[in-house]
């Protein structure tokens, strides 16, 4: 079969385009996972990094830009056998291919990538990463869970995030191992205790960044599963913008950080308060309205022709002028019923937003010595402690006696 190219005169430059086009084109040189040994490695002060990779059959050129290099915790020594992760590229001006690095791996990690891809294409094939199966997070949650490490900087920057964002949030912490032998099995257990007892409207799990080892707890099957299985939406934040864990993908939501986690999960109270006022000032320049019209009618009245020369009355059928100011009253109280209720609705709205509306008309809310809202006596037990919230304030109390509504009724 004849090229297309045949007989053609082609540049150095056409030649190396074709090839770069025909290698970065191809899926098949993408993803590559090359292992081998590290020579002449380089970093400069751009942050990139060059080496090369070679066994006993070749060579390979290697390049690691600053965006990826950041994330190695040592640089790697002249000597030292590597796997790497990364696409295949030409590079045009010295007519080279070399291995553009995505990811390094001291070697042994390279089993650990391995059971990764497997786990995920049969996680993903069951279904447990469909976007589908993803739920909405609450829009202003007052109970947020979280599930990390006591010690570690995550669980600082979720505290002071939430509460500059609401002081009032409740924050319950159940503290796991995040990383080493157990913490598979503290991170599941902690997922299935707070769903049993519905503690929280939200989960927040994960840690601070890490290497793919610190990480792998989250890269457990059990983990993954326990995740998805929720009946709390989660919200993964695990490492930084780079570092992705199969428990990324089977939460309702994925944050970069802690921080960014904290945002998603607690509401702002701050731009609630803007609402507010801007509906207030709303209803201010309704009022504003209303006043404007009644006088404007006013004015109408005391320019038109009867009260202008009051010898007209006199040139005017009593009927007539009757007429008049009744179409003319009907006509004001119609505009003033319906800047009322414009009024309503917006006064409405300002009542709808306001979390002590309900506690102001003489209700309370109960709560548990857990802080589970109470619902029904059946989750009462006697010599429990109650927490009773008022417009104005709590009242503590204990339990002394428990009656059903039945009970009541036959009394």
């Amino acid at each position: 079969m004849r090229s297309p190219l045949q007989g053609k005169t082609l540049s150095v430059g056409q030649v190396n385009d074709l090839v770069k086009e025909l290698v970065e084109g191809s899926d098949l040189f993408h993803h590559l996972q090359v292992q081998g040994e590290v020579s002449n490695f380089k970093r400069y002060p751009s942050g990139h990094c060059y080496f090369t990779l070679k066994d006993a059959s070749g060579v390979l050129k290697c390049v690691m830009f600053r965006y990826r290099a950041v994330s190695l915790k040592a640089l790697p020594l002249n000597g030292d056998t590597v796997l790497c992760v990364g696409r295949l590229g030409v590079y045009e001006r010295d007519g080279v291919y070399q291995l553009y690095v995505d990811a390094l791996l001291p070697r042994g990690l390279g089993n650990l990538m391995q059971q990764y891809e497997a786990l995920k294409a049969k996680l993903s094939k069951e279904g447990l990463f469909d976007e589908a199966k993803k739920r909405p997070l609450p829009v202003n949650p007052r109970t947020v869970g979280i599930i990390t490490s006591p010690a570690g900087a995550a669980v600082h920057d979720i505290i002071t995030v939430s509460h500059r964002r609401n002081r009032g949030v409740k924050l319950l912490l159940f503290p796991v191992k995040v990383q080493g032998e157990g913490a598979a099995a503290e991170i599941v257990r902690a997922l299935k205790f707070m769903n049993e007892h519905r503690l929280a409207e939200v989960l927040i799990v994960g840690r601070g960044g890490g290497s793919i080892e610190d990480l792998w707890a989250f890269n457990e099957e059990a983990v993954v599963r326990a995740v998805a299985a929720s009946k709390i939406p989660v919200i993964a934040s695990i490492g930084h913008e780079t570092d992705f864990t199969l428990t990324d993908f089977a939460a309702d939501k994925r944050a970069a950080t802690p921080s960014q986690a904290a945002e998603l999960a607690v509401a702002d109270t701050d731009a609630y308060l803007y609402r507010v006022e801007a509906l207030q000032g709303r209803s201010r320049k309704a009022l504003l309205r209303i006043y404007r019209d009644k006088e404007a009618a006013y004015r109408r009245l005391a320019a038109s022709r009867i009260l202008q020369d009051p010898h007209t009355l006199l040139e005017v059928p009593a009927e007539r002028l009757d007429r008049a100011l009744e179409k003319l009253q009907r006509l004001t109280q119609d505009k003033l019923q319906e800047s009322g209720q414009a009024l309503g609705l917006l006064a409405a709205r300002l009542d709808a937003v306001s979390p002590l509306a309900v506690l102001q008309r003489g209700y309370a809310v109960v709560s548990g010595e857990d802080g589970t809202r109470l619902v029904s006596v059946n989750k009462v037990r006697w010599g429990e402690e109650l927490t009773t919230r008022l417009a104005d304030g709590r009242i503590i109390s204990v339990v002394q006696e428990i009656k059903e509504l039945d009970d009541e009724k036959n009394s």
